[in-house]
C-alpha cells in the first residue's frame, strides 16, 4: 500500500538504503494519521517528499548573504555534510536522523544523530531511531527517573507493536562511547 512512498523516502532521505524496520512502522503510522506513537515519541514529524534537507536550505538567506564568501564556504561545508547526515524527521532540538559515512562498516547499526537549528550535532543513545527518540522523550515524562520513564515508554511502544531492543535505559548503546572506541 505504501511501497511507492517508502521507496521514494528511501531515495530522498537515505540514498536508496533500506528503511530500518522501526522507521518503516513510524512512517506508515504518520501517513495513516495515527497518533498512538506520536504521544509517546512526540514531536517526531517525518519529512514528506520534496522537502529540502535542512543543511541544504538557503531560503532564509538574502541575496547579499548568498553572495558573501564566508557564507558560501558555510553552505559548501553544509552541502558536503548533507552527504553523510541523513535526516528523516523534525523533532527534538531540530532534526533527527542517521550518520551514514561510506567509510563506516556496513555491518554496523547506523549512528543516530540530532541536528540543532544552529547546526550543532548531538549523538543519540540507542541502536534504532525509536530507541533514541524514546530515550530523549523519557526526560520529559511525569516520572522523574528517566530510567523508569524509558521502561514505561518501551512497554507502551511494545504494546503498540513497536518493541525496542531493550527496556533497560542503562543497556542502551551510547554513540559517544562507540565513536570513542572507533576513533581510538
Amino acid at each position: 500500500m505504501y511501497d511507492e512512498r517508502l521507496a521514494e523516502f528511501s531515495r530522498e532521505r537515505l540514498d536508496g538504503r533500506p528503511i530500518p524496520d522501526d522507521l518503516r512502522v513510524l512512517l506508515m503510522a504518520q501517513w495513516e494519521g495515527r497518533t498512538d506513537f506520536t504521544h509517546l515519541l512526540d514531536p517526531l514529524d517525518f519529512f514528506e517528499a520534496g522537502e529540502v534537507h535542512p543543511l541544504l536550505d538557503t531560503s532564509y538567506l538574502s541575496e547579499r548573504d548568498l553572495a558573501d564568501p564566508e557564507m558560501q564556504a558555510v553552505n559548501a561545508g553544509a552541502e558536503r555534510m548533507a552527504k553523510y547526515v541523513k535526516l528523516v524527521a523534525k523533532g527534538g532540538k531540530g532534526w533527527i536522523g542517521y550518520w551514514l559515512h561510506p567509510d563506516e562498516p556496513a555491518d554496523r547499526t547506523w549512528h543516530l544523530i540530532e541536528l540543532g537549528t544552529e547546526f550543532t550535532f548531538w549523538g543519540l543513545v540507542g541502536l534504532t531511531l525509536t530507541e533514541g527518540a524514546a530515550a530523549e522523550q523519557a526526560r520529559y515524562q511525569d516520572e522523574p527517573d528517566e530510567r523508569i520513564a524509558f521502561t514505561q515508554l518501551a512497554a507502551e511502544l511494545a504494546e503498540l507493536g513497536l518493541p525496542l531492543g531493550t527496556q533497560d535505559y542503562d543497556a542502551l548503546d551510547d554513540i559517544s562511547t562507540r565513536w570513542t572506541r572507533v576513533n581510538s
